[in-house]
């Protein structure tokens, strides 16, 4: 009896040992729309964070990196499937991406209640921000609510009243209007939800005519967005109404939009134009990789692998250790393509909000400049309802 306690003893012992059992390799899920109209979202954030990838030598804390991938289709049941999936078959450690907030309520419950981390890429859902945060869920974007705040603020400086409104007509596109007049201080003629999907804008385009607004916000993101601006200038109004917009032009969609979107103001967390040896490197080897311009949606996927880098380093190569993770990646201490920032009590980023706007170069053809800070070390307005709960 003794003999079989003198080797069981040092067993238990060895079990318990921080690292013994340590992974070789660290499994990350990755969720996003890969197929259908906006396959285009999930290709711009998966070129950005294999990017990153590329620059870590594909290893984080000494361990290989194995990604898993998964089509959400755009769904949330699917998005919930796969999830399911990643978690119990491929036993991932962590899971990110998702571009939209429907998918990202679906999915979030699934991966917290594995006591598993989760970082969103894109999608902002204000609950994640508030009183559905979660010690385990963090963002390398922004809360829905923060760009169009800085829109709003924008607008007040430069003193647009009497603002016409317009916006998808899901959760998303009503977290960007109730963002925007948060922080604006004029006055709304008319505000107008469209449906989901829509391509034909002309009662839209009409009503705004007959309202004669200062300005237009508006929220038509993707092919919505192309579909919108060209209506709109075809219609001429931008000659005597500027478009100002969020999530509607951006790298990612400017070759749709082509020279129709010169003139049109927008506001991003991403300065494109910085000196940042970090943003510069990301620019121009994405460039050389690609053969396309990267989009604030592939800067802010670039910064995921970054920032679960930042967490197996902290946690001394575990990465079953999520405490040690989460509280690593808090610091916020790694390379990213947005520069020095800091994470808030709820795991949403503080950083500045930029104006940019679309100009035309030499040729004539559209770029985005970076024309001034909007907001500086800007917090979002949830994070005080937030109660951790591990």
């Amino acid at each position: 009896m003794r003999f079989r306690i003198a080797l069981i003893a040092p067993a238990l012992a060895l079990a318990a040992t921080p690292g013994l059992a340590q992974e070789k390799e660290i499994r990350i899920g990755y969720i996003n729309t890969f197929s259908g109209g906006a396959a285009v979202y999930g290709k711009h954030q998966k070129d950005g964070l294999e990017l990153a990838l590329d620059h870590l030598g594909w290893k984080m804390g000494g361990l290989d990196v194995k990604m898993i991938y998964g089509d959400d289709q755009r769904k949330p049941d699917v998005g919930r499937q796969q999830a399911d999936k990643q978690l119990k078959k491929d036993k991932v450690h962590l899971v990110a991406g998702i571009t939209w907030s429907n998918v990202l309520a679906a999915v979030q419950k699934r991966v917290i209640r594995s006591k598993k981390i989760i970082i969103s890429t894109n999608a902002g859902w204000s609950a994640m921000a508030g009183k559905n945060c979660s010690p385990y869920f963090f963002t390398t974007s922004w809360n829905n609510d923060q760009t169009p705040e800085a829109m709003g603020e924008l607008m007040n400086q430069e003193k647009l009243d009497n603002v016409f409104l317009i916006s998808a007509n899901y959760q998303a596109g009503k977290d960007m209007l109730t963002g925007f007049e948060r922080t604006y201080k004029g006055k709304v003629a008319k505000r107008i939800l469209y449906r989901l999907g829509q391509r034909d804008y002309q009662a839209e385009i009409s009503q705004i005519r007959a309202a004669k607004p200062a300005a237009l916000f508006g929220f038509v993101p993707g092919p919505m967005g192309i579909a919108f601006v060209k209506q709109y200038r075809a219609a001429g109004l931008h000659k005597t109404i500027p478009f100002y917009s969020v999530f509607t032009v951006d790298y990612l969609t400017l070759g749709g939009h082509g020279k129709a979107a010169i003139g049109t103001y927008h506001t991003s967390y991403w300065n494109n134009n910085s000196d940042d040896p970090v943003n510069k490197r990301f620019i121009a080897d994405f460039k050389k990789k690609y053969g396309y311009h990267p989009s604030m949606f592939s800067a802010q996927a670039y910064d995921m692998p970054m920032l679960v880098n930042s967490g197996v380093v902290g946690a001394k190569g575990d990465p079953n250790d999520v405490r040690a993770m989460v509280a690593a990646m808090e610091k916020a201490d790694f390379p990213s393509t947005r520069g020095k920032f800091t994470y808030n009590t709820n795991h949403i980023p503080i950083q500045n909000f930029y104006r940019r706007e679309v100009q035309a170069d030499a040729n004539g053809n559209p770029v985005i400049v970076t024309t001034g800070v909007v907001k500086e070390n800007h917090k979002d307005s949830y994070y005080k309802q937030c109660k951790f709960k591990w």
